[in-house]
Parts: C-alpha cells; sequence; structure tokens
C-alpha cells in the first residue's frame, strides 16, 4: 500500500522537476535528491509491503515512512500554492520592475530549501533503521507481488459474474417453492434466507428473483439493499421508484410518512413482489411493514436476505419459509475453485498435477465452503504461475493469516487484498469509500482514481484505457464486481461485497488511507487526508471533525446534505491543498461555492449533483489549471467563460449548463478563449450556444463521448456538422435541437458538405438528418440520440454508424414508418422512440428485419394505432416497452409468437383492449402474457 504512495509522489516530483524548474530555482538540487530517495524507498517497499502485516517493526516503520511521505508532498504543495498566489498578485501589478518580483520570491525559496532539507534528513535517518533494526532480514523470505502479479498488458477473459460464482444446487430450487406457494395464499407473505457473510445470500435471491416463471405472476417487483446504513425514506423511494411513477417534486419534497402512504395505496391494488437483501435488525422491518399491504392482491410477497436468524423469525412468523444456506460441500467447493483458478485457460476441466490437486484441496479445505472465500482466493490463484512452489506460498500464507484470529473468512480476504500489486491496492481501498451495498459507477470511479494519482502513465496510452484495465484486475480477482454493462458490453456500474468493503475500510483505517465518517460521535486521526461522509452534517460543522487533523484534507468526498456559506467559511483552512471535492446531494437543497474556489489549485476532480442541485460556479473557477473532471449533473445553470481557461480538463459534464460569454473587453484584456483550447477533453456535455460557431468543436478529435442540449439551429452551420465529421472516435453522441425549430431547414446548407464527399445527394428530398453524413467514418460509435424535428429518415443505410448499437429518436415527428430503414441496421440492438418520434398510424416490422434487436421503446406515440411483428422479425427481441401509445389498444400483432420475448411493460391506456379480450379467453396466450408483463 505505501510503496504506492511513495511511487506515486516520486512520479509526481519528476514531472514537477520537469515543469517547474524555473520555479524551484536553487532548490532543485534538494528535490531530486529527494526524488532519488523516494524511488528508492519505493523498491525496498515493494519487497517489504506483504511484510508489513507480519512484523510490528516493519508497520512501525511503514507508519514513520508514509507519515514523512505526506509531510513532503505537504510542503511541495503548499509551495506550489504560495507561488501561484504570488503570480496572481504580480499579474495585478504588472508596473513593477523585474527585480522586484525577484525580491518577493526570495522567502519562500528559502523556506521550501529549508522544510526541504528537514525532510531529507528525516527520511534518511528512517531508511538507516533498515539496518538499525534489522529489517533487511526481514524481506529476504518475502516475495515480489509484483512477479505474483499478472502482466497489465494480458487480455482478460470474459469476468465471469455474479450470478456464475456460487452455485447452491439446492437452493434456488428450495427458495422457489417457497414463493410459488405463497403466491397462492390470500395475504401478503414473507419468506427469508439467512447465512453468515460470504455463503451467498444476495447470488441466491439474485437468482430466484430473475427467473421470468418467478415474476410472472406479480403485478409490480422492486429489489433494494438495505445494508447496515438503513434510511427508512430511502428504502421507500427506492422502492417506489421500481413499481410506480414519481414526479421530481415528489422525489424531493415528500417525507417518510407521506410516501409511505403514497405506496401503501398503490401496492394495496397490486400482486407485488419485492426483495429487501441485507436486513441488519428486527427494526428494518418493523418501520417499513406497515407500507406493504397486508390484503393486497392475493399472493404478494417480501422476500427477506438477512445474516440473523432472529430477524428473519420476527418478519416471517414461521420456520417454514426460512431458508437457511448451508455450507458448500467438498465437491461444490472443488468445482467452484476450479471454475475460478482457471478461468480463462480455455477448459472448466483442467488437468492437474497429482502435487497440484492435493495442494489445492488443502487451499480449497481452509476456505470452509464459503463460496466468498473461495471465489477470491480462486481469484488470487489465477494471477499464479500453476506450479507447486507458487500454489506452496499460497497455501503457507492462508495458515499463516488464519493463526492470526478466529474469522477465517476476512483473513482469507485480507490475503487477498496483500497479494495484489502496488498499483491496485489503492484501487481496490479506494472503493470502500461508498456506502454499503450502493451501485457504484464505474466512469466515476475511474476518474476518481485518476484524481487521486492512482493510474500510472504507460507510454501514450490513454489515462482512462489504463485505469480499465486496472478495474478489470479487480474483476479478475473476484474483489469487485459487475453489476451492469454499457450498450457495447464494458462496465457500467460495479458493486463490493460487505465483507470485502469492511476489509477495504479497516485497512485503510489502518493505513490512514480515508476516514468513513458514519457516527457524529466518532473521533478522528490526528493526520487526515481523505474524509468521507455518509451522515447528513446539516446541523454540523464539518471544520468541529478537522480541528484536530494536523494535515491538509486532500479529498473531501459527501453522499449527504448541502454545504453552505458557513461552512465552507471554516473549512477554508483545511482545504487549500484539496484534490477531489465530490458531493453527491440526496436531499433538496443547493451547494453554494465560495468565491475564491479558484486558489484551490490542485483540484483535479470536481462533481457537485443530485436531486435538482442549484449550483453557483464564481468567475473564479478558471484558476482551477490542474481541473481533469467537472460534473454538475443536468441542473439549468450559467458556467463562466473562464471555464475555457481549463486546459487539462478532460471530462466536462454540465449537461444542462450554459457557457457565458466573453465580453469585447475581457477578449481585449486576455485573448479569446473558446472551445478549442481544451484539446484533452474526451467528455463534452453542455448545453448548445455561441461557442458552436466556427469549427472549433472539430479540434478535439480526442472526444469519445459528446452530448449538447437545447442547440439552437442558429449556430448550427455547415462548420458544425463538419467538426462532427472529425471527431471520427466518438462513442456516444447525443444531439437536442431546441424546440420550433425543424432540421429540415438546415439540410440546404449542408448539401455542398456532402458533395465535397462525392456522395450523390437528392436535391428533391433534401429532409434527411443534418450531421448523418459523416456517420459512416464514426467506426466507433455504438449510441446515438437525436431530439428534434426532421420529418424523413436517411434510406441509405452508409448514412448510419456502422456498428450503431443504440438509437433514441425524440421529438422528430417522421411521418414515414421508420421501421422500414431501421430494421436494416445490421448491429442495433436497442431503439427508443419518444414523444411523437413518429406521427404515423401504423409502422411494419418485417420479416427478417431487426435481427439484434434486443429491446424496443415508444413512448408517447400519440398517432400510432397498429404495430404489426411480422414472422421472423425481432427474432432476438427480450424487452417491449409501450407507454402512453394511447391510440393502439391491441397488442403488436405476432408479439406473442416471439420466443424470447421475457419482458412486456404497458403504462396508460396501451393495449388495454387487448389484453382484457386474452384475460377473458385465457389459455396458452394469457399464461404467457402474465409472465412477461409488468
Amino acid at each position: 500500500m505505501e510503496e504506492g504512495t511513495v511511487t506515486l509522489f516520486a512520479e509526481k516530483l519528476s514531472n514537477l522537476i520537469l515543469q517547474e524548474a524555473l520555479v524551484f530555482g536553487e532548490v532543485e538540487g534538494q528535490i531530486k535528491l529527494l526524488r532519488n530517495e523516494l524511488e528508492l524507498m519505493g523498491l525496498f517497499l515493494r519487497d517489504v509491503d506483504s511484510k508489513r502485516v507480519y512484523e510490528e517493526r516493519v508497520k512501525a516503520w511503514v507508519n514513520q515512512l508514509r507519515s514523512a511521505t505526506h509531510e513532503a508532498e505537504d510542503v511541495i504543495d503548499e509551495f506550489i500554492l504560495k507561488m501561484d498566489h504570488r503570480k496572481r498578485r504580480l499579474n495585478t501589478l504588472k508596473f513593477l520592475p523585474t527585480c522586484v518580483g525577484m525580491v518577493d520570491k526570495l522567502p519562500f525559496i528559502h523556506e521550501l530549501d529549508s522544510r526541504v532539507k528537514d525532510i531529507n534528513a528525516k527520511i534518511g535517518a528512517i531508511m538507516a533503521n533498515i539496518s538499525k533494526y534489522g529489517l533487511e532480514d526481514l524481506t529476504a523470505s518475502s516475495s515480489s507481488t509484483a512477479d505474483q502479479a499478472v502482466s497489465h498488458k494480458e487480455k482478460r477473459a470474459p469476468v465471469v459474474e455474479e450470478s456464475d460464482v456460487v452455485e447452491i444446487i439446492d437452493g434456488a430450487k428450495k427458495v422457489k417453492q417457497m414463493l410459488m406457494m405463497k403466491v397462492e395464499t390470500s395475504t401478503r407473505s414473507v419468506v427469508s434466507i439467512v447465512g453468515m457473510g460470504g455463503l451467498g445470500k444476495t447470488t441466491l435471491a439474485k437468482n430466484v428473483y430473475n427467473q421470468r416463471d418467478v415474476q410472472g405472476p406479480f403485478d409490480c417487483k422492486a429489489w433494494v439493499y438495505v445494508s447496515q446504513e438503513f434510511r427508512a425514506r430511502e428504502i421507500l423511494l427506492a422502492i417506489a421508484l421500481q413499481v410506480m411513477p414519481l414526479s421530481d417534486e415528489e422525489k424531493k419534497e415528500m417525507g417518510e410518512d407521506e410516501l409511505g402512504k403514497k405506496l401503501f395505496g398503490y401496492l394495496g391494488e397490486k400482486k407485488y413482489l419485492v426483495v429487501m437483501d441485507d436486513v441488519w435488525s428486527s427494526e428494518v422491518w418493523s418501520r417499513l411493514q406497515p407500507h406493504f399491504p397486508d390484503q393486497a392482491k392475493d399472493g404478494s410477497i417480501v422476500l427477506i436476505t438477512t445474516r440473523n436468524k432472529e430477524i428473519a423469525l420476527h418478519a416471517t412468523y414461521s420456520e417454514e419459509f426460512i431458508y437457511e444456506l448451508r455450507h458448500m460441500n467438498d465437491v461444490e467447493s472443488w468445482q467452484l475453485f476450479l471454475k475460478k483458478a482457471f478461468r480463462g485457460t480455455g477448459t472448466t476441466t483442467p488437468t492437474l498435477t497429482t502435487e497440484l490437486k492435493e495442494l489445492g484441496k488443502k487451499i480449497v479445505t481452509k476456505c470452509k465452503g464459503l463460496p466468498l472465500a473461495i471465489v477470491v482466493l480462486g481469484g488470487l490463484l489465477s494471477t499464479k504461475e500453476k506450479t507447486k512452489q507458487s500454489w506452496e506460498k499460497v497455501l503457507a500464507s492462508i495458515e499463516w493469516h488464519l493463526d492470526q484470529g478466529p474469522d477465517s473468512c476476512m483473513r482469507i480476504l485480507a490475503l487477498s487484498y496483500n497479494d495484489l500489486p502496488f498499483y491496485l491496492k489503492s484501487c481496490f481501498l479506494y472503493c470502500g469509500i461508498f456506502p454499503e451495498d450502493s451501485e457504484i459507477d464505474a466512469w466515476d470511479l475511474i476518474k476518481l482514481w485518476m484524481a487521486e494519482g492512482f493510474i500510472q502513465r504507460r507510454g501514450k496510452e490513454r489515462l482512462e484505457d489504463i485505469a480499465e484495465e486496472y478495474m478489470h484486475e479487480l474483476f479478475h480477482r473476484s474483489l469487485i464486481q459487475v453489476a451492469d454493462r454499457r450498450l457495447n458490453g464494458r462496465v457500467k456500474s460495479c458493486r463490493m461485497h460487505d465483507l470485502l468493503r469492511e476489509l477495504a475500510v479497516k485497512q485503510a483505517k489502518d493505513a490512514n488511507f480515508f476516514k468513513v465518517h458514519e457516527n457524529m460521535d466518532s473521533t478522528f486521526p490526528i493526520s487526515i487526508r481523505r474524509l468521507v461522509i455518509h451522515q447528513n452534517l446539516i446541523n454540523h460543522d464539518i471544520s468541529q471533525c478537522l480541528h484536530n487533523s494536523s494535515s491538509q484534507l486532500r479529498t473531501l468526498v459527501s453522499f449527504s446534505g448541502t454545504i453552505g456559506k458557513k461552512s465552507w467559511g471554516s473549512l477554508q483552512e483545511h482545504i487549500k491543498l484539496l484534490t477531489v471535492l465530490n458531493l453527491s446531494e440526496k436531499e433538496v437543497g443547493g451547494h453554494v461555492l465560495p468565491r475564491d474556489i479558484g486558489q484551490l489549485i490542485h483540484l483535479k476532480f470536481l462533481c457537485i449533483k443530485g436531486f435538482r442541485s442549484h449550483v453557483k460556479l464564481p468567475s473564479s473557477i478558471g484558476g482551477l489549471v490542474n481541473l481533469q473532471s467537472l460534473d454538475l449533473g443536468g441542473n439549468d445553470c450559467n458556467i463562466p467563460h473562464s471555464i475555457w481557461n481549463l486546459k487539462k480538463l478532460r471530462h466536462l459534464e454540465c449537461w444542462n449548463y450554459k457557457i457565458s460569454s466573453q465580453s469585447q473587453i475581457n477578449k481585449c484584456v486576455n485573448g479569446y478563449l473558446g472551445v478549442e483550447q481544451l484539446t484533452n477533453l474526451q467528455t463534452l456535455a453542455l448545453k448548445g450556444g455561441s461557442w458552436l460557431e466556427g469549427d472549433d468543436l472539430g479540434k478535439l478529435i480526442q472526444l469519445r463521448s459528446l452530448e449538447l442540449s437545447k442547440c439552437s439551429t442558429s449556430y448550427l452551420k455547415t462548420e458544425f456538422f463538419e467538426s462532427i465529421a472529425k471527431l471520427t472516435v466518438l462513442e456516444i453522441l447525443n444531439l437536442s435541437f431546441t424546440e420550433g425549430h425543424t432540421m429540415k431547414t438546415l439540410v440546404n446548407r449542408l448539401g455542398s458538405v456532402w458533395e465535397k464527399k462525392n456522395v450523390t445527394i437528392d436535391h428533391h428530398n433534401k429532409t434527411l438528418l443534418p450531421g448523418l453524413m459523416p456517420f459512416s467514418h464514426h467506426a466507433y460509435l455504438y449510441e446515438l440520440s437525436l431530439n428534434g424535428m426532421l420529418e424523413k429518415l436517411p434510406k441509405e443505410i452508409e448514412f448510419y454508424p456502422p456498428k450503431l448499437l443504440g438509437l433514441q429518436l425524440w421529438r422528430c415527428k417522421l411521418r414515414d414508418d421508420p421501421m422500414m430503414i431501421l430494421e436494416k441496421l445490421p448491429s442495433l440492438r436497442i431503439l427508443e422512440l419518444w414523444f411523437n418520434a413518429y406521427t404515423g398510424k401504423k409502422m411494419v416490422c418485417s420479416s427478417g428485419g431487426f435481427l439484434q434487436l434486443e429491446r424496443l421503446k415508444l413512448f408517447y406515440l400519440n398517432e400510432l394505432v397498429e404495430l404489426i411483428v411480422e414472422r421472423g422479425a425481432m427474432s432476438s427481441l427480450k424487452t417491449l416497452e409501450i407507454w402512453r401509445c394511447d391510440k393502439m389498444e391491441k397488442l403488436p400483432h405476432g408479439l406473442l409468437e416471439q420466443t424470447n420475448l421475457e419482458k412486456l411493460s404497458l403504462l396508460g391506456s396501451s393495449c388495454h383492449k387487448s389484453i382484457k379480450e386474452i384475460e377473458e379467453v385465457g389459455g396458452e396466450y394469457w399464461d404467457k402474457l402474465r409472465k412477461i408483463m409488468c
């Protein structure tokens, strides 16, 4: 762990020496000496890191080293901050001669020289203790974790999903039987799954919950994670959002009682299935039970998972409907171990030597039938050579860890953590900052890792790609789990098992890596660098939590509450060197950023979003010269034009934010500022504006994701579409045009552009989608969303992105049936038509069309009367959603012939007449319809 801290700071110093040679001046020699010492320490730590938990002497030495490294980092960063303030002050006093500036700089240089010399002396003494106290001998028997790790260049096999990991043969059948018995009862029932941590309660519950014949009888379903951090309103809201529509106002303002009453009223007319995963106390059921109607539609069920049988009895009343998970037997344990340890080798039944088989059996025995322990150990061994020596080392490590205490599962998990290469340890621990059982956005996690400096550069590779590889290594070792995937197969979100999170939090506390603040009465360490808040601090001042801290806060993450002016004022002294500021607001309110936030020059990650957060950005935002990621969600606010100063910005995600215009006076004083200066941008989400004029957008050739909202057609001229054509590495494109402007008027301006591309244009039919022309060159574009009037789609398939997987059309008012064209797109898997995207009365999906389509959504197509699905069309369709297509009285013709259809979602009076007719007749069609409707 500390190897990463030292190595990352040494790399940071090397970069600073190159970039700031003139700033450091005569101190450069001492800085280089510090850098060299850190590099040597990093090499030594690579050998000693895994021994830290074995020897108290090593632990004390590493703690001293970590403290010295943090002190050195503070000294360097404070110096850079002071020099930045000095530079800004001198810029306002340009009339002063240069010699005055040099004299003004001398005190800072002398102070830095003195402090770095002290730190070098301190580090020298710490390094001398290696020989003095015999620490060298302790590393002789240790093996380098770098040797044990799979090369970061190795291509991983597809990650085995959580549902494939735990195979308890009879569990799913028995729980399913319990549910089916309860479906026939006249009142609401409770079924419980009980088992210790790591046995697979959640996996078993998911296995049952996702089965089509289990879901079939129910009108609505919901899955919620409860965990130890129980908040009744959040649980009720999570359930309500899955079963019923709620307005933004209701989401924000309804209290627990009001929300509970609304949910109770809705469920009273439904047959519902609700899963409450990871319940830790009887109070949870006592508090939530009144909101689940007992006399609802016959056969409603609540499924609970818990570690405590007393909780299950409290909710279920009868042991007959409690399933207690057993430990896996020897055969099951061995099969699971082989599946994980030999994943990616191309075989599920590997041939083992007698020696390896004996060692493997001993290793599996140590897991005592706990699936999580087997999975994690298997993941560890999948990174090792399949040799006797390698497996003997792992077995010896397991035995040592198990000798340290009674909690065998946690000890085995700790072994897997200790085996991680240094560059993964920080990444793994960082996953522990998120609330228990939360779904972690993979993209946010990658950006946070980058801002924290955990990602090591490798030549010209994108940092985001390297970070994604790190994430896949953690998946491969089963230390985090895939929760959801994007259309292109990449990970969208992930989860961390609660035991692994517990391990991460414990290890982070021991290493003073971060502090999770869950209890207002908890005491804080003297030196705290990362603070994570899970409680609402509206009635508390965060600075009170930090008053004992002797070092500067580097990371502030809050998952609850807002920070007002008073809090910012008291925080100012603690956040001068802040690198990460991540505020996720769950309650109504708004964040007020201080006017001088631009002085936080070390800030790399700024994220403030939640339920309609209103964030006012001061003009000083342009001073955040190191900012890599700015995410303000989708709220309607303004951003100062000084944002264009942030040349290191890689991700600008402010969907509904408008960039203020630069005044002529400002242009004369500071020069022109525009989007073309942000050449490092990978992600851009903004409201359209005058900044789109000209061809500046086309200079951002690294863009992977572009989302533009409310674009006025007055800005969308030929240069705009030429710019889109140049962005050939785009993966996601979302264009939204302002209401009242037709795209048709733009096409006349584009004829010349298309002719330059040597494409034949029908000048009598110029209602083609503007900008679509260059999409044939967008080889990576897989997701496209267009919002605005256009009347006709282009018929030529070469106009469309060649690998398009998902297409959304909004308010396009197409007059001709779009299915005749779109069904020919070879890779299309998701199609969504929203708010009169089509204004005709009939759509036909012809035989052999939409062969890859898995999901079709038709929302608010007010004129649609009939959808025909011919035999052989949409053969892969799994989900069909028809919402508020109120003139469509009958189900799509041929729909029930679809063998792969798993889910049919209807809202409003869509297909109501047809459903009623099928229900009255009954039989095979009604049985199928009942199973897939939700």
